[in-house]
C-alpha cells in the first residue's frame, strides 16, 4: 500500500507557526563559505559576518498557497533588527536560532535573488549595516 499522507490546512499552518515561533527574539546568523550540511552540522570554517535579532513574535501567521498536490505554507517574518556588520565577506547563507542563541531551528541559501534569503547584496563589510526587508519560510504540505 502506499504511503501518501495529506494533512490539512490548518494543521499545516499550526506546525509551521510552531516551528517559526521558535525563533521569538532569536537571531539571523548571516555566513560566508559553504552551507552546512545541515542544520544539525556545526559551523567550522565559515564567518559570521552579522548578526541581526528577531522581533518578540518573528512571524506572522502561515497561509495556504497553491492547489491540491502543490500546496505550500509560508509565514513572512515580522521587523528583523537590523546589526552591523562583524566582518566582511559575501553572504552565501543564514543560520536561525532561538533566543537563548545557542539552539538551531533552520538554515538556509543566502544571496540577491531566489535563495531562502535575499539581500540588497550579499558584499558585506566589516562595520556596515546589514538589514533584512523582507524574510519568508516557504513548506510544502
Amino acid at each position: 500500500m502506499a504511503n501518501n499522507p495529506f494533512f490539512s490546512d490548518a494543521a499545516e499552518s499550526a506546525a509551521l507557526a510552531a516551528r517559526c515561533a521558535l525563533l521569538n527574539s532569536g537571531k539571523l546568523r548571516i555566513y560566508d563559505g559553504s552551507q552546512p550540511a545541515d542544520a544539525n552540522t556545526a559551523v567550522t570554517t565559515q564567518t559570521l559576518l552579522a548578526e541581526l535579532t528577531f522581533g518578540a513574535t518573528a512571524f506572522g501567521s502561515p497561509s495556504p498557497s497553491g492547489s491540491a498536490g502543490s500546496r505550500v505554507q509560508t509565514a513572512t517574518a515580522n521587523a528583523i533588527t537590523a546589526a552591523t556588520a562583524a566582518a566582511t565577506g559575501t553572504a552565501a547563507w543564514f543560520r536561525a536560532v532561538k533566543s537563548d542563541g545557542s539552539t538551531v531551528v533552520l538554515d538556509g541559501s543566502a544571496g540577491e535573488s531566489g535563495c531562502d534569503l535575499n539581500l540588497a547584496t550579499t558584499s558585506i563589510a566589516e562595520g556596515d549595516t546589514v538589514a533584512v526587508s523582507s524574510f519568508t519560510v516557504t513548506q510544502p504540505e
